[in-house]
Protein backbone atom coordinates (compact mmCIF):
# COMPACT_ATOMS: atom_id res chain seq x y z
CA UNK A 1 0.00 0.00 0.00
CA UNK A 2 1.34 3.53 -0.57
CA UNK A 3 1.52 5.96 2.27
CA UNK A 4 1.65 9.34 2.46
CA UNK A 5 4.50 11.45 4.89
CA UNK A 6 5.01 15.14 4.38
CA UNK A 7 2.85 15.61 1.44
CA UNK A 8 4.70 12.95 -0.67
CA UNK A 9 3.76 9.37 -1.81
CA UNK A 10 5.84 6.89 -1.08
CA UNK A 11 5.53 2.97 -0.57
CA UNK A 12 6.96 0.52 2.12
CA UNK A 13 10.01 -0.65 2.46
CA UNK A 14 12.12 -1.37 5.57
CA UNK A 15 15.67 -1.06 3.84
CA UNK A 16 14.88 2.20 1.37
CA UNK A 17 16.91 4.40 3.35
CA UNK A 18 19.85 2.29 3.88
CA UNK A 19 19.47 1.41 -0.18
CA UNK A 20 19.00 5.05 -1.11
CA UNK A 21 22.39 5.93 0.76
CA UNK A 22 23.69 2.63 -1.11
CA UNK A 23 22.87 4.07 -4.16
CA UNK A 24 24.99 7.23 -3.59
CA UNK A 25 28.43 5.36 -4.09
CA UNK A 26 30.84 6.09 -6.82
CA UNK A 27 29.66 2.61 -8.23
CA UNK A 28 26.09 3.29 -7.90
CA UNK A 29 23.65 5.76 -8.66
CA UNK A 30 20.15 6.37 -9.16
CA UNK A 31 20.89 9.69 -11.15
CA UNK A 32 22.44 6.73 -14.05
CA UNK A 33 18.68 5.97 -14.33
CA UNK A 34 17.04 9.41 -15.75
CA UNK A 35 18.67 8.82 -19.22
CA UNK A 36 16.24 6.48 -19.42
CA UNK A 37 13.27 8.95 -18.80
CA UNK A 38 10.48 8.00 -21.18
CA UNK A 39 6.65 10.07 -22.38
CA UNK A 40 3.77 9.43 -20.17
CA UNK A 41 0.30 10.67 -20.16
CA UNK A 42 -1.47 12.33 -17.64
CA UNK A 43 -4.17 10.28 -16.21
CA UNK A 44 -5.05 6.26 -15.57
CA UNK A 45 -8.36 4.37 -14.33
CA UNK A 46 -8.09 3.76 -10.55
CA UNK A 47 -7.58 0.12 -11.47
CA UNK A 48 -4.30 0.16 -13.07
CA UNK A 49 -2.67 2.50 -9.92
CA UNK A 50 -0.03 -0.47 -10.25
CA UNK A 51 0.77 -0.52 -13.69
CA UNK A 52 3.24 0.49 -16.19
CA UNK A 53 2.13 3.59 -18.39
CA UNK A 54 3.02 3.32 -21.84
CA UNK A 55 1.53 6.29 -23.76
CA UNK A 56 0.84 5.39 -27.20
CA UNK A 57 -1.23 8.32 -28.69
CA UNK A 58 -1.51 11.35 -27.15
CA UNK A 59 -4.43 13.14 -25.98
CA UNK A 60 -8.00 12.96 -27.23
CA UNK A 61 -8.77 12.51 -31.10
CA UNK A 62 -12.86 14.02 -29.69
CA UNK A 63 -12.09 16.54 -27.43
CA UNK A 64 -15.59 17.78 -27.17
CA UNK A 65 -17.03 16.55 -23.86
CA UNK A 66 -18.41 19.45 -22.08
CA UNK A 67 -18.21 17.78 -18.79
CA UNK A 68 -14.43 16.91 -19.10
CA UNK A 69 -11.20 18.80 -18.38
CA UNK A 70 -8.49 16.32 -19.24
CA UNK A 71 -6.92 17.38 -22.64
CA UNK A 72 -8.49 20.81 -23.43
CA UNK A 73 -6.24 23.04 -25.09
CA UNK A 74 -4.12 19.73 -26.56
CA UNK A 75 -4.02 18.31 -29.88
CA UNK A 76 -4.69 14.92 -30.37
CA UNK A 77 -1.61 12.78 -32.08
CA UNK A 78 -1.01 9.21 -33.18
CA UNK A 79 2.24 8.38 -31.91
CA UNK A 80 4.85 5.61 -34.00
CA UNK A 81 4.54 2.24 -33.00
CA UNK A 82 8.72 2.60 -33.81
CA UNK A 83 8.31 5.74 -31.14
CA UNK A 84 6.52 3.73 -28.87
CA UNK A 85 8.86 0.28 -28.99
CA UNK A 86 11.67 2.96 -28.04
CA UNK A 87 10.01 3.64 -24.77
CA UNK A 88 9.34 -0.28 -24.36
CA UNK A 89 13.11 -0.32 -24.63
CA UNK A 90 13.78 2.40 -21.91
CA UNK A 91 11.50 0.54 -19.55
CA UNK A 92 13.72 -2.40 -19.89
CA UNK A 93 16.65 -0.88 -19.07
CA UNK A 94 15.28 1.25 -16.48
CA UNK A 95 13.78 -1.97 -15.36
CA UNK A 96 17.69 -3.80 -15.95
CA UNK A 97 19.65 -1.13 -14.09
CA UNK A 98 17.26 -1.62 -10.79
CA UNK A 99 18.02 -5.56 -10.89
CA UNK A 100 21.76 -4.25 -11.61
CA UNK A 101 21.66 -2.16 -8.62
CA UNK A 102 20.11 -4.62 -6.30
CA UNK A 103 23.25 -7.00 -6.89
CA UNK A 104 25.53 -3.94 -6.48
CA UNK A 105 24.13 -3.02 -3.14
CA UNK A 106 24.16 -6.66 -1.76
CA UNK A 107 19.92 -7.04 -1.89
CA UNK A 108 19.29 -9.04 -5.54
CA UNK A 109 16.89 -10.62 -3.66
CA UNK A 110 15.20 -7.85 -2.15
CA UNK A 111 13.99 -6.23 -5.47
CA UNK A 112 10.97 -5.34 -4.00
CA UNK A 113 13.03 -3.53 -1.55
CA UNK A 114 15.15 -2.13 -3.93
CA UNK A 115 12.19 -0.77 -6.18
CA UNK A 116 11.11 1.09 -3.59
CA UNK A 117 14.38 2.74 -2.53
CA UNK A 118 13.77 4.49 -6.17
CA UNK A 119 10.75 5.12 -6.05
CA UNK A 120 10.64 7.32 -2.51
CA UNK A 121 13.85 9.03 -4.11
CA UNK A 122 13.15 12.58 -4.50
CA UNK A 123 13.56 14.21 -7.70
CA UNK A 124 13.50 11.06 -10.13
CA UNK A 125 11.46 11.41 -13.32
CA UNK A 126 8.38 10.39 -12.84
CA UNK A 127 8.61 7.82 -15.85
CA UNK A 128 11.42 5.75 -13.88
CA UNK A 129 9.18 6.15 -10.41
CA UNK A 130 6.54 4.71 -12.43
CA UNK A 131 8.53 1.44 -13.35
CA UNK A 132 9.84 1.22 -10.24
CA UNK A 133 6.47 1.11 -8.78
CA UNK A 134 5.92 -1.07 -11.63
CA UNK A 135 8.19 -3.44 -10.17
CA UNK A 136 7.61 -3.28 -6.35
CA UNK A 137 4.02 -4.45 -7.47
CA UNK A 138 5.02 -7.55 -9.39
CA UNK A 139 5.62 -6.21 -13.23
CA UNK A 140 2.72 -8.07 -13.84
CA UNK A 141 0.22 -5.07 -15.72
CA UNK A 142 0.33 -2.62 -18.08
CA UNK A 143 -2.01 0.33 -19.22
CA UNK A 144 -1.68 2.20 -22.39
CA UNK A 145 -2.78 5.91 -22.59
CA UNK A 146 -4.09 8.16 -23.70
CA UNK A 147 -7.59 8.40 -24.43
CA UNK A 148 -8.15 6.11 -27.40
CA UNK A 149 -5.32 3.83 -28.31
CA UNK A 150 -7.87 1.29 -30.17
CA UNK A 151 -7.96 4.83 -32.88
CA UNK A 152 -3.82 3.73 -33.84
CA UNK A 153 -4.04 1.32 -37.23
CA UNK A 154 -4.57 -2.26 -35.81
CA UNK A 155 -1.21 -3.39 -37.44
CA UNK A 156 0.40 -0.60 -35.54
CA UNK A 157 -1.26 -1.54 -32.40
CA UNK A 158 0.07 -5.46 -33.11
CA UNK A 159 3.44 -4.63 -33.40
CA UNK A 160 3.23 -2.34 -30.32
CA UNK A 161 1.64 -5.48 -27.84
CA UNK A 162 3.75 -8.27 -29.67
CA UNK A 163 6.83 -6.17 -28.45
CA UNK A 164 6.15 -5.42 -24.87
CA UNK A 165 5.15 -8.96 -24.49
CA UNK A 166 8.20 -10.54 -25.69
CA UNK A 167 10.37 -7.71 -23.85
CA UNK A 168 8.31 -8.59 -20.57
CA UNK A 169 7.04 -12.32 -21.14
CA UNK A 170 5.17 -12.18 -16.92
CA UNK A 171 2.97 -9.55 -18.07
CA UNK A 172 -0.43 -10.72 -17.50
CA UNK A 173 -2.74 -7.81 -18.11
CA UNK A 174 -2.95 -5.32 -20.84
CA UNK A 175 -4.94 -2.70 -20.45
CA UNK A 176 -6.32 0.72 -22.94
CA UNK A 177 -9.04 3.71 -22.24
CA UNK A 178 -11.03 3.62 -25.82
CA UNK A 179 -14.05 4.91 -27.40
CA UNK A 180 -17.25 3.30 -28.22
CA UNK A 181 -17.10 4.97 -31.68
CA UNK A 182 -14.15 3.19 -32.56
CA UNK A 183 -14.88 -0.07 -30.95
CA UNK A 184 -17.51 -0.20 -33.26
CA UNK A 185 -15.67 0.82 -36.02
CA UNK A 186 -13.38 -1.87 -35.71
CA UNK A 187 -14.19 -5.59 -36.45
CA UNK A 188 -14.52 -8.23 -34.23
CA UNK A 189 -11.86 -10.56 -36.21
CA UNK A 190 -9.22 -7.35 -35.67
CA UNK A 191 -10.27 -6.58 -31.75
CA UNK A 192 -9.37 -10.66 -31.70
CA UNK A 193 -6.26 -10.34 -32.84
CA UNK A 194 -5.26 -7.75 -30.47
CA UNK A 195 -7.00 -10.11 -27.31
CA UNK A 196 -4.39 -13.05 -28.88
CA UNK A 197 -1.80 -10.17 -29.19
CA UNK A 198 -1.92 -9.54 -25.24
CA UNK A 199 -4.89 -6.98 -25.07
CA UNK A 200 -6.54 -7.94 -22.62
CA UNK A 201 -9.24 -4.56 -21.40
CA UNK A 202 -10.82 -1.98 -22.47
CA UNK A 203 -12.11 1.20 -20.41
CA UNK A 204 -14.74 2.65 -22.06
CA UNK A 205 -16.30 6.03 -21.04
CA UNK A 206 -20.29 5.18 -21.54
CA UNK A 207 -21.27 8.03 -19.48
CA UNK A 208 -25.11 7.74 -20.42
CA UNK A 209 -27.02 5.89 -22.56
CA UNK A 210 -29.65 8.72 -23.37
CA UNK A 211 -29.21 10.18 -26.77
CA UNK A 212 -31.02 13.23 -25.24
CA UNK A 213 -27.94 13.89 -22.65
CA UNK A 214 -25.14 12.40 -25.34
CA UNK A 215 -26.02 15.04 -27.86
CA UNK A 216 -25.83 17.77 -25.05
CA UNK A 217 -22.48 16.86 -23.12
CA UNK A 218 -21.32 17.08 -26.93
CA UNK A 219 -20.09 13.16 -26.44
CA UNK A 220 -20.01 12.08 -30.05
CA UNK A 221 -21.34 8.55 -29.67
CA UNK A 222 -25.25 7.39 -29.82
CA UNK A 223 -26.59 4.92 -27.48
CA UNK A 224 -26.64 2.77 -30.62
CA UNK A 225 -22.77 3.09 -31.39
CA UNK A 226 -22.22 2.40 -27.47
CA UNK A 227 -24.39 -1.17 -28.14
CA UNK A 228 -22.81 -1.53 -31.48
CA UNK A 229 -18.87 -1.25 -29.86
CA UNK A 230 -19.96 -2.71 -26.16
CA UNK A 231 -21.01 -5.69 -28.03
CA UNK A 232 -18.09 -5.71 -30.55
CA UNK A 233 -15.69 -5.99 -27.44
CA UNK A 234 -17.49 -8.72 -25.68
CA UNK A 235 -17.72 -10.94 -28.70
CA UNK A 236 -13.72 -10.61 -29.36
CA UNK A 237 -13.23 -11.97 -25.65
CA UNK A 238 -11.33 -8.93 -24.20
CA UNK A 239 -12.67 -7.85 -20.94
CA UNK A 240 -14.71 -4.61 -21.17
CA UNK A 241 -15.16 -2.56 -18.25
CA UNK A 242 -17.64 1.02 -18.73
CA UNK A 243 -17.92 3.71 -17.10
CA UNK A 244 -21.26 6.00 -16.61
CA UNK A 245 -21.33 9.05 -14.77
CA UNK A 246 -24.42 9.50 -12.13
CA UNK A 247 -26.39 13.25 -12.48
CA UNK A 248 -24.93 13.97 -15.70
CA UNK A 249 -28.46 14.46 -17.10
CA UNK A 250 -29.12 16.99 -14.33
CA UNK A 251 -32.27 17.72 -12.85
CA UNK A 252 -33.64 18.17 -16.53
CA UNK A 253 -32.86 14.31 -17.56
CA UNK A 254 -32.06 12.50 -14.53
CA UNK A 255 -34.98 9.53 -15.22
CA UNK A 256 -34.23 9.08 -18.65
CA UNK A 257 -30.57 8.96 -17.99
CA UNK A 258 -31.28 6.26 -15.47
CA UNK A 259 -33.46 4.66 -17.31
CA UNK A 260 -31.63 4.36 -21.31
CA UNK A 261 -28.15 4.22 -19.52
CA UNK A 262 -29.79 1.21 -17.81
CA UNK A 263 -31.09 -0.41 -20.91
CA UNK A 264 -27.76 0.46 -22.92
CA UNK A 265 -25.71 -1.83 -20.23
CA UNK A 266 -28.33 -4.19 -20.37
CA UNK A 267 -27.59 -4.57 -24.14
CA UNK A 268 -24.00 -4.82 -23.68
CA UNK A 269 -23.60 -6.66 -20.07
CA UNK A 270 -20.13 -5.26 -19.63
CA UNK A 271 -17.78 -7.32 -17.19
CA UNK A 272 -17.63 -4.40 -15.33
CA UNK A 273 -19.59 -1.19 -14.98
CA UNK A 274 -17.53 1.72 -13.20
CA UNK A 275 -19.47 4.31 -11.55
CA UNK A 276 -17.87 7.95 -12.12
CA UNK A 277 -20.43 10.53 -10.46
CA UNK A 278 -20.32 14.20 -11.72
CA UNK A 279 -18.13 16.41 -10.30
CA UNK A 280 -18.61 19.75 -11.57
CA UNK A 281 -17.01 23.33 -11.02
CA UNK A 282 -15.80 26.94 -13.10
CA UNK A 283 -12.76 24.56 -14.97
CA UNK A 284 -15.55 22.32 -16.55
CA UNK A 285 -17.05 23.58 -19.93
CA UNK A 286 -20.46 22.64 -18.61
CA UNK A 287 -20.08 25.22 -16.49
CA UNK A 288 -21.25 27.84 -18.70
CA UNK A 289 -24.70 25.88 -19.23
CA UNK A 290 -25.22 26.09 -15.32
CA UNK A 291 -24.42 29.98 -15.16
CA UNK A 292 -26.71 30.63 -18.44
CA UNK A 293 -29.53 28.17 -16.22
CA UNK A 294 -29.40 25.63 -19.10
CA UNK A 295 -28.29 23.26 -17.28
CA UNK A 296 -29.14 22.43 -13.24
CA UNK A 297 -26.43 20.05 -11.85
CA UNK A 298 -28.52 17.35 -9.29
CA UNK A 299 -27.81 17.40 -5.48
CA UNK A 300 -26.55 14.06 -4.36
CA UNK A 301 -29.65 12.73 -3.12
CA UNK A 302 -30.84 13.16 -6.19
CA UNK A 303 -27.66 11.56 -7.71
CA UNK A 304 -28.62 8.47 -5.16
CA UNK A 305 -31.84 7.77 -6.33
CA UNK A 306 -31.05 8.10 -9.58
CA UNK A 307 -28.48 5.07 -8.92
CA UNK A 308 -31.22 3.10 -7.56
CA UNK A 309 -33.58 3.90 -10.73
CA UNK A 310 -30.80 2.74 -13.03
CA UNK A 311 -29.83 -0.58 -10.45
CA UNK A 312 -33.74 -1.21 -11.11
CA UNK A 313 -34.00 -1.19 -14.46
CA UNK A 314 -30.37 -3.25 -14.88
CA UNK A 315 -30.61 -6.83 -16.02
CA UNK A 316 -26.84 -7.89 -16.54
CA UNK A 317 -24.14 -10.21 -15.06
CA UNK A 318 -21.51 -7.53 -14.71
CA UNK A 319 -19.86 -6.59 -11.52
CA UNK A 320 -20.89 -2.66 -10.35
CA UNK A 321 -17.68 -1.08 -9.04
CA UNK A 322 -17.90 2.14 -7.32
CA UNK A 323 -13.83 2.56 -7.17
CA UNK A 324 -13.48 6.56 -7.42
CA UNK A 325 -13.60 8.95 -4.43
CA UNK A 326 -16.30 11.19 -6.04
CA UNK A 327 -18.98 8.46 -5.11
CA UNK A 328 -21.18 9.05 -2.04
CA UNK A 329 -21.65 5.25 -0.89
CA UNK A 330 -18.72 3.20 -2.33
CA UNK A 331 -20.44 0.38 -0.78
CA UNK A 332 -22.83 0.16 -3.57
CA UNK A 333 -20.95 -2.48 -5.53
CA UNK A 334 -20.97 -6.54 -6.00
CA UNK A 335 -22.05 -9.13 -8.93
CA UNK A 336 -24.58 -8.78 -10.79
CA UNK A 337 -27.87 -9.90 -10.71
CA UNK A 338 -26.87 -11.39 -7.00
CA UNK A 339 -26.35 -8.00 -5.75
CA UNK A 340 -28.81 -5.76 -6.86
CA UNK A 341 -31.04 -6.02 -4.03
CA UNK A 342 -28.38 -5.62 -1.33
CA UNK A 343 -26.93 -2.44 -3.91
CA UNK A 344 -30.46 -0.82 -3.43
CA UNK A 345 -31.01 -1.55 0.23
CA UNK A 346 -27.95 0.86 0.87
CA UNK A 347 -29.67 3.19 -1.38
CA UNK A 348 -32.97 3.19 0.43
CA UNK A 349 -30.93 3.20 4.20
CA UNK A 350 -29.38 5.94 2.93
CA UNK A 351 -32.37 8.21 1.71
CA UNK A 352 -34.17 6.96 4.56
CA UNK A 353 -31.80 8.40 7.26
CA UNK A 354 -33.02 11.82 8.78
CA UNK A 355 -31.85 14.63 7.18
CA UNK A 356 -29.25 15.71 9.64
CA UNK A 357 -28.09 12.15 9.67
CA UNK A 358 -27.75 12.31 5.87
CA UNK A 359 -25.82 15.80 6.05
CA UNK A 360 -23.67 14.13 8.57
CA UNK A 361 -22.72 11.40 6.38
CA UNK A 362 -22.45 13.62 3.25
CA UNK A 363 -20.21 15.67 4.30
CA UNK A 364 -18.05 13.18 6.73
CA UNK A 365 -18.09 11.29 3.24
CA UNK A 366 -16.29 14.00 1.27
CA UNK A 367 -14.03 15.01 4.02
CA UNK A 368 -12.81 11.36 4.46
CA UNK A 369 -14.03 10.86 7.84
CA UNK A 370 -16.77 7.75 6.50
CA UNK A 371 -16.76 4.89 3.94
CA UNK A 372 -19.96 3.07 4.74
CA UNK A 373 -23.40 4.67 6.07
CA UNK A 374 -22.58 2.43 9.35
CA UNK A 375 -19.66 4.82 10.26
CA UNK A 376 -22.05 7.34 12.07
CA UNK A 377 -22.86 5.12 14.44
CA UNK A 378 -19.55 6.42 16.09
CA UNK A 379 -19.99 8.89 17.84
CA UNK A 380 -17.01 10.67 18.42
CA UNK A 381 -16.54 11.01 14.61
CA UNK A 382 -20.03 12.29 13.81
CA UNK A 383 -19.56 14.82 16.77
CA UNK A 384 -16.53 16.06 14.83
CA UNK A 385 -18.40 15.86 11.59
CA UNK A 386 -21.34 17.86 13.28
CA UNK A 387 -18.51 20.43 13.94
CA UNK A 388 -17.27 21.12 10.54
CA UNK A 389 -20.52 21.50 9.40
CA UNK A 390 -21.52 23.94 12.43
CA UNK A 391 -18.05 26.00 11.40
CA UNK A 392 -19.35 26.47 7.46
CA UNK A 393 -22.86 27.24 8.44
CA UNK A 394 -21.59 30.02 11.41
CA UNK A 395 -18.97 31.24 8.38
CA UNK A 396 -21.98 32.46 6.48
CA UNK A 397 -19.92 32.26 2.91
CA UNK A 398 -21.83 29.85 1.18
CA UNK A 399 -24.16 26.67 2.12
CA UNK A 400 -22.75 23.39 3.08
CA UNK A 401 -24.35 21.84 0.06
CA UNK A 402 -22.17 24.29 -2.08
CA UNK A 403 -18.98 23.57 -0.14
CA UNK A 404 -20.18 19.53 -0.92
CA UNK A 405 -20.44 20.13 -4.78
CA UNK A 406 -17.33 21.99 -4.30
CA UNK A 407 -15.47 19.39 -2.98
CA UNK A 408 -17.23 16.58 -5.26
CA UNK A 409 -15.86 18.88 -8.59
CA UNK A 410 -12.25 19.13 -6.85
CA UNK A 411 -12.22 15.19 -6.61
CA UNK A 412 -12.81 15.07 -10.53
CA UNK A 413 -10.45 17.95 -11.32
CA UNK A 414 -7.67 17.77 -14.54
CA UNK A 415 -5.32 16.58 -11.90
CA UNK A 416 -7.19 13.79 -10.22
CA UNK A 417 -9.74 12.03 -12.49
CA UNK A 418 -9.32 8.62 -12.66
CA UNK A 419 -5.86 8.71 -10.95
Amino acid sequence: MLTVKNGVTALPGGQSKAIIRSMSNDDVTINDLSQYKFEQGPIRPPSEAYSLLLRVTRNCPWNRCIFCTVYKGTKFQLREADDVIEDIKKVKAIYDEIKKIAWKTGLGDKIQDVAAGVYNQYGIDWSIRNVALWMWAGAKSVFLQDANTLIMRTPDLLKVLLFLKETFPQVNRITSYARSKTAAQKTVDELIQLKDAGLSRLHIGLESGSDEVLKFMDKGVTAAEHIAGGKNVKKSGISLSEYIMPGLGGKKWSDVHATETARVLSAIDPDFIRLRTLGLGPMHPLWEKVKSGEYEPPTDDEIAAEIGKMIENLEVTSYLASDHMSNLLPAVEGKFPEAKQACLDIINAYLALPDKDRLNYKVGRRMGYYERIEDIKNKATYDRVEEIIDSIELSGVQSVENVLANVRAGMTSPTSVDT
